[in-house]
């Protein structure tokens, strides 16, 4: 049954990617995040609820809680960087980036943490990294028309870093309490952080502009994520790790997939290479 969440949580990653496209087309990324987290929030302490670690709080250290709010604030950056990069950019081309993280994960907790890279991380590290390339890489155009069409590619390489480094503060963060919880927690952060940002640029003012539709989406894909969180860690509870993250990660196969029948991007034949050479760098992980 573990593997059916796990993969129930790939589904639901890869159509929150969709929503929110649809979502935040017509709003400001920064206001669609903030309203997002809302519903995502209710979604992850629901789950502390459920597993019973509220009764936990209180035994929280304060370098945990340090790590968690640090984790927190790179999970709000991440998320910033990838909506504003979904709202400019194709999501079959700003996903590859995002699912990079998984690089830079490897290669940090290498630096930070000590962790060995293993053969098989090694060729999952080229296989994911040729991928993207593939995936992202296109003609050279003008400048007037590249300066501003490849800005995507900036907020897209910011979700992955900050990603990477939620990551590994994480997994400092998440040594002294239960993972629910702390997920819990760095997603209060997250809130805050998100809605500081929307007062600070002032654009709380555009939130009686968005439209019905908007708001449907952006709900949707805040349930999409939420749901996703649930199937990922109800898997962790009866299956192996090592399996089931990389099944969480290949959210990026649906995602094109979805990307393809709901907005119609297409891939070339390189960019499928590309896929092609994500997922086995992926499934790689599972040996």
């Amino acid at each position: 049954m573990w593997i059916l969440f796990a993969f129930g949580s790939a589904v639901f990653a890869g159509l929150t990617a969709i929503l929110s496209k649809i979502g935040i087309k017509d709003t400001d990324s920064n206001v669609a995040t903030a309203i997002r987290t809302v519903v995502v929030l209710v979604f992850s302490w629901l789950m502390v609820f459920i597993v019973g670690s509220q009764r936990t709080l209180a035994d929280v250290s304060g370098r945990t809680l340090l790590f968690l709010i640090l984790s927190g604030l790179a999970t709000g950056a991440s998320w910033l960087c990838y909506f504003k990069a979904l709202q400019i950019g194709d999501v079959n081309k700003v996903t590859p980036i995002d699912k990079s993280s998984t690089v830079l994960t490897i290669i940090l907790a290498f630096i930070l943490l000590g962790e060995k890279i293993t053969l098989l991380k090694a060729i999952a590290v080229l296989l994911i990294g040729s991928g993207t390339y593939l995936m992202v890489h296109k003609k050279k155009e003008t400048k007037s028309v590249s300066s501003t069409s490849n800005l995507w590619l900036v907020y897209a390489f910011g979700a992955a870093i900050f990603a990477s480094l939620t990551a590994i503060l994480g997994k400092v963060g998440i040594e002294g309490i239960e993972s629910n919880l702390g997920t819990a927690i760095r997603t209060v952060v997250v809130l805050i952080m998100a809605w500081l940002i929307v007062f600070v640029t002032k654009k709380q003012k555009t939130i009686k502009d968005i439209d019905e539709k908007s708001w449907i989406f952006l709900i949707l894909s805040g349930f999409a994520t939420g749901g996703s969180w649930l199937c990922y860690y109800r898997a962790l509870q009866t299956g192996p790790a090592s399996v089931v993250v990389p099944i969480d990660k290949l959210s990026i196969v649906f995602t094109i997939a979805f990307s393809y029948f709901f907005l119609k991007e297409k891939l070339t034949a390189k960019s499928t290479a590309g896929l092609v050479l994500i997922v086995a760098g992926t499934l790689s992980l599972l040996l």
